[in-house]
């Protein structure tokens, strides 16, 4: 089948744990047919509009957002955008007429992927947690194909035909930038040790409020501080962190040079970061998101503190804990040296190859 009959649109962001996967497999797509069309549909204010166009990806608006926890005028907005968001989603693929539509989660793929379906345009769902978001859930039966990252995931699923494992997508950048070139990228000092800290693409205001009471302890070792805040916390953190040996930022574009200039990483236990995490070899400390639905970033991190690639700790935990427990593996090389080599054995660098693979030939089957 020639290049310029396939089409793939990409629906899904909302935070970077959901975009990423989706760049992964489109890089491999673009990789395997140069001239495949490339479509993201996402939501203005948010990670995708700003990342996409940067790639060179067309990128399609959405009129959608997530329900809040609590009673907003957003909630009562949300049955009028829901219906709008599907009707800009049937006009999307008329317009574009995509081959596949993949869908990698948040609340933007699901209109999407829904529309597709009744439109009997191939579907393909890519779940990163270990217990799959509320739009695999839904659509996973009416889906051509679902990729897991995790198997024990396929328990939450009615529907086993079109499952298949494969890991989770990560950028092929990851893991192959070299250290000298990572440090310079950030101005960082190539001599000296270097944490990494960030909370996925939004932040996180506990890892920044528990750092801060006690960075100067880890600075004072010698150790530079790679600091991702988010942009809640970013402008407080500037002004109050202001140490030559911090570097921080709202957000970390080539997060690929940040894993490579850093010597441990703290962070949130978001699948996508732990996928990052293997390719990179790179030893963590992660802090599960206690608020995740069915507390899916605990039973992430778990499966690798279990092969002993990370440690563990709880949120509640953070303020008091997390200084201590930085230092203590600053100071342990041979230990942070052993938590890298497990961290790289738990490493799918093929999934967006995989993945990327099953959707070309999805894509194919249906242009016959």
């Amino acid at each position: 089948m020639g290049d310029r009959k396939t089409s793939i649109l990409f629906a899904g962001g909302g935070t970077g744990g959901h975009l990423f996967p989706a760049i992964a497999i489109a890089e491999e797509i673009r990789r395997m047919r140069p001239l495949t069309a490339i479509h993201f549909a996402g939501t203005k204010d948010k990670i995708e509009a700003r990342v996409v166009p940067q790639l060179g990806y067309v990128f399609e608006p959405i009129w959608i957002s997530g329900l809040r926890r609590k009673l907003t005028l957003e909630n009562l907005l949300f049955p009028i955008k829901l219906m709008a968001s599907i009707v800009q989603s049937y006009n999307l693929m008329n317009r574009i007429r995509p081959s596949a539509v993949v869908g990698t989660g948040g609340y933007v793929s699901g209109p999407v992927v829904y529309a597709a379906s009744l439109m009997r345009i191939p579907t393909i769902l890519q779940e990163q947690n270990s217990y799959p978001g509320i739009t695999t859930r839904m659509l996973s039966q009416r889906a051509t194909e679902v990729h897991l990252t995790f198997e024990s995931s396929a328990r939450f699923l009615k529907r086993k035909d079109n499952i298949r494992v494969t890991g989770n997508p990560v950028r092929s950048s990851v893991g192959t930038i070299s250290r000298a070139d990572a440090v310079r990228s950030f101005g960082l000092d190539a001599s000296k040790k270097a944490v990494l800290v960030f909370g996925g693409s939004l932040g996180a205001t506990s890892l920044n409020t528990a750092l801060l009471n006690g960075y100067e302890r880890i600075v004072e070792t010698g150790t530079q501080i790679l600091w991702q805040t988010g942009a809640k916390d970013f402008a407080s953190i500037r002004e109050k962190a202001n140490h030559p040996s911090v570097k921080v930022m709202q957000f970390i574009e080539n997060m690929d040079h940040a894993y490579a200039a850093c010597d441990l990483a703290v962070c949130r236990a978001g699948a996508t970061t732990l996928a990052e995490l293997t390719l990179a070899g790179v030893p963590s400390i992660l802090v599960p998101y206690p608020f995740a639905a069915a507390d899916h970033q605990t039973e992430n991190a778990k499966v690798m503190t279990e092969h002993g690639a990370s440690l563990l700790l709880a949120d509640k935990d953070v303020n008091s804990r997390l200084v201590d427990e930085v230092m203590a593996l600053l100071k342990d090389a041979s230990r942070r040296n052993a938590m890298a080599r497990s961290t790289k054995a738990l490493g799918k660098p093929d999934a967006a190859a995989k993945i990327a693979q099953a959707i070309l030939a999805i894509a194919d089957a249906h242009h016959g």
